[in-house]
């Protein structure tokens, strides 16, 4: 009996998710990457036409593992930045499979400067310890500002803020070709430009970390 390309897929799928389900119907991350995986997979092997069924499946399951492991790779950074952060006031977000490290200017930077300061030079220490100990991802260094000052001032000093921590973390040993530095200034503002609180908390420095995917 012959099983047609779309019933494999549905059940493959199917399976997929019954297996990944807890007992109230939720699901981890790394569940949740196996099965955008295995669509993933299996869509790929569909493009390069439907003759080739055996590269479909192939497709489906070579997916399905690189969605997991995704998944359970960010988990156990995430984890591992949680507990290295704690208390040193960088703040760890997860946003799907990304990381996103907040560092506020009042602990990296004095007013108006762009050298990061001694007191933080242990905190960036052990972040490139454990950005090391996961090199399977892409670094991201953004650097903003408040409305305060020029357009130009703000931007010329969000970018070297951004270089700083770049360069800092190079010389601790992160691989300069897995990170870039860019500066937004004051164009990305997360709070009220308006009052003191909103400013601080729109000055500051983010990392995010991006999962290497397989091509």
């Amino acid at each position: 009996m012959k099983i047609s390309m779309r019933t494999l897929l549905i059940s493959t799928v199917s399976a997929a998710v019954l297996a990944g389900c807890g007992p109230n119907g939720e699901m981890t991350r790394a569940e949740q990457g196996a099965i955008i995986g295995a669509l993933g997979g299996a869509v790929v092997g569909k493009n390069t036409g439907d003759k080739d069924r055996g590269h479909t499946v192939a497709g489906a399951v070579v997916g399905g593992l690189a969605g997991a492991a995704i998944g359970n790779y960010m988990d156990q950074q995430e984890a591992a930045l949680r507990q290295q952060l704690q208390g040193t006031g960088v703040q760890v977000e997860r946003q799907d499979n990304n990381i996103i490290l907040t560092m506020p200017d009042a602990i990296t930077f004095d007013f108006g400067r762009s050298e990061v300061k001694p007191q933080f030079y242990g905190v960036l220490n052990n972040l490139a310890t454990t950005l090391n100990q996961f090199p399977e991802t892409r670094i991201q260094i953004a650097g903003h500002t408040d409305a305060i000052g020029s357009d130009a001032s703000n931007l010329t000093l969000s970018q070297q803020r951004a270089n700083s921590v770049r360069g800092y973390l190079a010389g601790a040993g992160v691989a300069q070709q897995r990170m870039q530095a860019v500066g937004y200034g004051e164009s990305r503002p997360v709070a009220d430009n308006s009052t003191d609180a909103g400013r601080a908390q729109n000055r500051r420095v983010e990392i995010t970390l991006i999962p290497v995917q397989q091509q």
